[in-house]
């Protein structure tokens, strides 16, 4: 009986720690997550702001970049 208990426990502090370690990869990787968004909505943005630049043209008073 006390050689099961033993190793129940063992298997318990096993499994105890493989959640531990899933979890703490599961935050990293949703942060990961929420950093990519971010910066895919920048560059929807971005995108955007180029499109409508080549929709309108350039501005009358802006000159080019070599001057």
């Amino acid at each position: 009986m006390s050689e099961e208990l033993v190793e129940l426990q063992t298997q318990l502090a096993f499994q105890d720690h493989t959640i531990a370690t899933l979890n703490e990869a599961l935050a990293s990787q949703q942060k990961q997550l929420d950093v990519l968004r971010l910066e895919l909505k920048l560059l929807r943005e971005k995108m955007g702001d180029l499109e409508d630049r080549v929709e309108t043209g350039p501005v009358a008073n802006e000159k080019p970049p070599h001057y």
